[in-house]
């Protein structure tokens, strides 16, 4: 494994894991997480594949070195940076959670044109739900419910995202949580190095987006990997999101929360790789 840092065009510093020889395969972890993320997928992909893993700004325990206030359209810059810094030209592009976002903001500043595949898992293209739109975060996150949950940020952030994941559509996270288990504490721990207030600026972005009319400019072939036990996410979301991209296929994960693709490594490797063989 590789590890780089680079300089991205506003002066900050990013990080970026470069794992195993072929087809390189850009891999944007969630919204809090890291490139650590991917691990599970670094052995089915890695004889085939060059896994690239950066951390997005303000995560993976990397401080910020410039001012300002990150947001996804600085994530989305911050990817054609790394493929220029890299000299690729074009690229396959796996986004979970936040980085479907990013992809997503990506595509609507500078196109389809850098990447030759994409995936997207688990994700809504408007996170916020309205009376004529119910596909966000619990089929059930108007305005009033997502400045609560900024709230619960700023007044105790770790708790915060850890009920973010917890109070959500998967009955199994909440009783969990509530048990305070040991995934639950390993997640804590986790959540306890980052600093809140520059991805919590991110988390402001996030919520402000709406990529619905993005969906439909995606012209490559593109996966789509949602699981049926998402703590955010309905069937109904996913099926929306397949029936707006052109050239996609929609995989459901019988049992799988919002990470489909650590439920099942072997699998989501394995259509990753039937992906790539598309034309």
């Amino acid at each position: 494994m590789k590890h780089q840092t680079i300089t991205a065009d506003d002066g900050e510093l990013l990080d970026i894991r470069l794992t195993g020889n072929g087809t390189p395969i850009l891999l944007l972890h969630g919204w809090t997480s890291s490139h650590a993320s991917w691990a599970p997928l670094i052995k089915p992909l890695m004889g085939r594949c060059c896994l690239l893993r950066p951390d997005a700004r303000a995560h993976g325990g990397h401080p910020l070195t410039q001012p300002g206030k990150p947001d996804v359209q600085r994530l989305a810059r911050d990817v054609i940076n790394l493929l220029d810094h890299l000299g690729i030209e074009k690229i396959a592009a796996v986004g979970h959670s936040m980085g479907a976002l990013t992809l997503w903001q990506c595509i609507r500043d500078f196109g389809t044109q850098r990447f030759s595949h994409l995936a997207f898992i688990d994700q809504s293209p408007k996170l916020v739900t309205t009376d004529t739109w119910n596909g966000g975060i619990y089929s059930d996150f108007n305005a009033e419910r997502a400045q609560r949950m900024l709230d619960d940020f700023n007044a105790d952030f770790v708790e915060g995202v850890l009920r973010l994941i917890a109070f959500g559509l998967n009955d199994k996270a909440r009783e969990t949580y509530l048990r305070d288990t040991a995934g639950w504490r390993a997640i804590r721990d986790a959540v306890r190095l980052i600093d809140p207030a520059p991805v919590i600026a991110i988390w402001e972005s996030l919520v402000a987006a709406d990529y619905r009319d993005v969906l439909p400019t995606i012209d490559v072939p593109t996966l789509l990997a949602h699981g049926t036990a998402s703590n955010f996410y309905t069937a109904e979301t996913a099926r929306y999101i397949a029936g707006r991209i052109p050239h996609s296929r929609l995989s459901f994960y019988e049992g799988a929360d919002h990470c489909p693709h650590l439920f099942r490594p072997e699998r989501f490797a394995a259509e990753l790789v039937e992906l790539l063989d598309r034309d």
